[in-house]
């Protein structure tokens, strides 16, 4: 899926990160969402190679990237340990600073890594999300039932971690194939990459430290930024499925805009998964937004 990309680990306290790479021009991070892993980058990442140095990384607990223990705080999960883990994969490959692309969870990183490192995120897309705070407080009894993987991931070990590992393809295909556009939009070998990582040992331990961490440790995180008055300062481009739950259940620029300076968006008719559902009109928001800008 990713001829002429170089495949290489980078190490950050004790993390080891699975990283992909090719092209050249301004720095472009890509982070992947649940329960995928950089794999869901495969209809656009050659083409942004084209025009930019890409950069693909499986986040901590996912892909081939190593899994840390949990811990009672979650705080190995917190989008702030995955922020620095993005942020110590770029300034290995040389890249002080540089602009993100990320959807659903890798979306909640590159959230938190605009706003604790301000000097290295030069500007970001961010794909069919919003704030999590915000998501959190505005849940409906339809987002609940629609998103019952929030609620039900949180809850204590073992048994979530029980639910995934009794079957891990099954989670994968029925969680991805029960949204809009069910499984017709991925490719056989995206899936069968999604499942050989959800699969591996420790896995879904991570996946629910992960959403532990989005209900605890990151609001406390989001909580103090509010107090602070911080907001996302770089221009942020937001683009969202018009058949998804976020469109449904949120007012998804008016939450943005109370979290960022400068944000642009609009919906695109597909569902949650837009870069494997509509990769052509991704590919033409990015170039756009992105340009050839450093």
């Amino acid at each position: 899926m990713f001829e002429g990309f170089e495949t290489q680990d980078v190490a950050h306290e004790g993390v080891r990160l699975r990283v992909r790479r090719a092209g050249s021009g301004p720095p472009l991070l890509l982070l992947h969402g649940h329960p995928q892993t950089h794999a869901m980058w495969h209809r656009v990442a050659p083409a942004l190679a084209e025009r930019h140095s890409v950069v693909l990384m499986d986040l901590r607990g996912r892909g081939d990237s190593s899994r840390p223990p949990a811990s009672a705080d979650h705080a190995l999960y917190s989008k702030r340990a995955m922020a620095a883990d993005a942020l110590a994969v770029m300034r290995h490959l040389g890249h002080a600073r540089f602009a993100v692309l990320a959807h659903d969870r890798g979306a909640r990183v590159a959230h938190r890594l605009a706003l604790d490192h301000r000097d290295a995120v030069t500007r970001l897309m961010l794909l069919d999300i919003a704030p999590t705070l915000a998501m959190y407080e505005g849940t409906t009894e339809d987002f609940a039932r629609s998103y019952w993987h929030w609620f039900f991931l949180i809850q204590p070990a073992p048994t979530p971690e029980r639910a995934i590992e009794a079957d891990p393809a099954a989670w994968v295909r029925e969680g991805m194939g029960s949204r809009f556009a069910g499984l017709g939009p991925f490719a056989p070998e995206a899936l069968a990459e999604y499942e050989r990582c959800l699969a591996i040992p420790g896995s879904a331990a991570a996946v629910c430290e992960d959403y532990r961490a989005s209900a605890t440790i990151d609001l406390e995180h989001d909580r103090a930024d509010r107090v602070a008055g911080q907001r996302v300062m770089q221009p942020l481009r937001v683009l969202w499925g018009a058949q998804g739950v976020v469109e449904r259940c949120f007012d998804v620029m008016a939450l943005w805009r109370a979290a960022a300076e400068n944000v642009s968006g609009r919906a695109l008719p597909c569902g949650h998964y837009i870069a494997e559902e509509l990769p052509a009109s991704l590919l033409d928001e990015t170039h756009r937004f992105f340009g050839d800008t450093p």
